[in-house]
């Protein structure tokens, strides 16, 4: 099955992710399909804002073929509002 996941880089409790495409039998930082995103958690957290960069297409795409979405991506796609959470997890 393929699914929509983070893949984590950045230093030691600095983490930045990018949002891929992979396999769901590969690791975490294996190989990947597609990146379709970044997301750094740490951006701005005085104010309570993150740094979310999305290829909405993509996500789109890869939605209709069949990926997954893990629950964070979910989360993410909701905040970049790509879809309706109901019709992802249906």
């Amino acid at each position: 099955m393929v699914s929509i996941r983070l893949k984590r880089l950045g230093a030691k409790r600095r983490p930045v992710y990018r949002i891929v495409v992979a396999d769901g039998r590969t690791r975490r930082n294996g190989a990947t399909l597609a990146q379709i995103g970044f997301y750094n958690p740490r951006a701005n957290l005085a104010k309570g804002e993150a740094d979310l960069t999305l290829d909405v297409e993509a996500a789109r795409r890869w939605l209709e073929l069949g990926a997954q979405p893990t629950e964070t991506v979910v989360s993410l796609l909701r905040k970049a509002r790509v879809f309706d959470v109901q019709s992802a997890n249906a």
